[in-house]
């Protein structure tokens, strides 16, 4: 058994004995989607959840009326944006706002770890809106939130290298392990949170660049997978030209493998606004 197997089966027992817990979204999302799930729900029993926090509210309230989402009228309360935008949009937005809370370190090397993958997330989220804009059939804030999620399985792989200490310090094991194992665990921590299996199939194939889905209209998984490549551009991680012609994903998205968010002027501002969400 390799080092690396030998890593995620502790990780995986950690997890079932409570010794390292999976991350959970904050309660408010928990408590959103919970109401989602309820095919009675109502707009003014989701807005009294939201309500109940000030900073979400405002932020929600800023998005609605963002060039990404307003209508007409301005949105000027909880209660109207949930009516406007509907319920499983809220969810979405909601879940999404606060997922920078679960982004949070306790020592200096885990907390520029977690900075750098919380920059890379929300640039896929971005990227990944502006490419289902152009696509019928793929929801906007779905594309936003599969972007936000796509590693987060890299979260307990971190938790688990800073309290070894050494691990966290060795940034080419760590990035290794990281790479092999994240998909598998970003899955998992899908599954307990109970997302939609579009959402956990976004975090366990985003990286497979053999996944042969061109009889199928193009999904989740191919607009992030899509976002992801484009982010390695102009990097270390830059997948070389030849692979990239064969990655099926790109062809169903409608992307040019060198493409690059600034070059399409079309795109550019709308990227700029998606992107601005995570940082108001």
């Amino acid at each position: 058994m390799s080092e690396q197997d030998i890593f995620y089966n502790n990780i995986l027992d950690d997890i079932e004995s409570g010794a390292l817990v999976l991350p959970t979204l904050p309660e408010v999302a928990l408590q959103v989607r919970e109401v989602v799930d309820d095919p009675n729900a109502t707009a003014a029993q989701l807005a009294d959840i939201i309500v109940t926090d000030a900073a979400l509210s405002a932020r929600l309230l800023k998005v609605a009326n963002s060039p990404l989402y307003r209508g007409r009228v301005p949105i000027e309360s909880i209660q109207m944006a949930v009516s406007r935008l509907g319920l499983s949009m809220v969810r979405n937005l909601v879940t999404s706002l606060v997922m920078e809370q679960m982004f949070q370190a306790t020592t200096s090397r885990l907390d520029k770890r977690l900075r750098e993958l919380w920059e890379h997330t929300t640039k896929v989220a971005a990227t990944s809106q502006v490419l289902a804009s152009k696509i019928s059939g793929i929801k906007t804030d779905e594309a936003m939130l599969a972007g936000l999620i796509h590693a987060i399985g890299i979260l307990p792989i971190l938790m688990k290298a800073d309290e070894d200490g050494d691990l966290i310090r060795d940034d080419r094991k760590l990035d290794q392990i990281i790479d092999n194992l994240y998909p598998k665990l970003g899955a998992t921590i899908l599954k307990n949170w109970k997302f939609s299996p579009e959402l956990i199939e976004v975090a366990a194939e985003h990286k497979n660049l053999n996944r042969n889905t061109l009889d199928v209209p193009a999904d989740l998984v191919d607009v992030v997978q899509v976002a992801v490549l484009q982010s390695y551009n102009g990097t270390d991680k830059a997948v070389d030209p030849v692979t990239l012609n064969n990655t099926i994903s790109f062809q169903k998205v409608g992307a040019d493998t060198g493409f690059s968010i600034e070059e399409l002027d079309e795109d550019s501002e709308e990227y700029q606004e998606a992107l601005a969400l995570f940082n108001m």
